[in-house]
């Protein structure tokens, strides 16, 4: 990195270190609330998944009820005409 000449400044290095420090204040706070969306946005993934898991699996359970239900009515109805 070349060394700064501070003849070719038009702004005293006053200003300018503070204007600096501004911006990078301002990118610091901008990145940590972009951080704290992420986890929130992150922990929300995760339990809407959770949450889908556990309907599928309610789902299923009750096809499978649904089917035996079916299965059982159809043996129930044979074993009727049969008589």
């Amino acid at each position: 990195m070349e060394s700064l000449d501070t003849a070719q400044l038009k702004s005293p290095i006053k200003k300018l270190v503070e204007f600096f420090h501004r911006s990078r204040d301002k990118w610091k706070a901008k990145y940590f609330v972009k951080r704290d969306e992420s986890i929130l946005l992150a922990n929300k993934v995760r339990a809407i998944q959770k949450s889908r898991e556990h309907w599928r699996e309610l789902a299923e359970v009750a096809q499978q009820k649904a089917k035996q239900a079916t299965a059982e009515l159809h043996e129930l109805r044979e074993e009727l005409k049969k008589r």
